[in-house]
């Protein structure tokens, strides 16, 4: 897997200690079954800032969060709530935070755009729309 996106620059990303801790020990207990996640995972650990519970800036893509996201290059709308692996559910919405477009959600804000790689390698640009925290259903995400 090529790790280098192919348009831009990294946008800066937040993750509290426990999700940074427990997405170490996820990306370390994938490797062999899931590479091109675990290393995806593993350069955005490398690269993210890390705060302490609580601290989490506004609109910040969490595990809970509900997301509404544009995918820049097909122009369709999704809205997801990201979820730890165990708790994910296409019929309810839920993605897991080890899928790659989960990965490439995971500490961004709103208003920001990343490059990813899907699982058939063709690369990818997504738009954060709105980020609401996790309890918190008041922003309309799009199912």
């Amino acid at each position: 897997m090529t790790t280098t996106p192919r348009r831009s620059r990294l946008p800066a990303i937040t993750l509290t200690r426990a999700v940074h801790a427990r997405l170490s020990e996820l990306a370390f207990a994938v490797a062999d079954r899931l590479p091109d996640v675990a290393e995806y995972l593993e350069r955005e650990l490398e690269r993210a800032g890390v705060v302490e519970e609580g601290a989490l800036p506004a609109a910040t893509v969490t595990i809970g969060s509900l997301v509404t996201f544009v995918d820049r290059d097909t122009g369709q709308r999704h809205g997801f709530t990201l979820v730890w692996p165990g708790d994910e559910d296409a019929a309810r919405h839920r993605l897991s935070v080890m899928t790659p477009v989960g990965a490439a959600l995971i500490g961004l804000r709103a208003g920001q755009s990343i490059d990813w790689m899907t699982r058939t390698g063709a690369w990818r640009r997504l738009s954060v729309e709105a980020v609401s925290p996790p309890g918190d259903r008041k922003t309309g995400a799009v199912p």
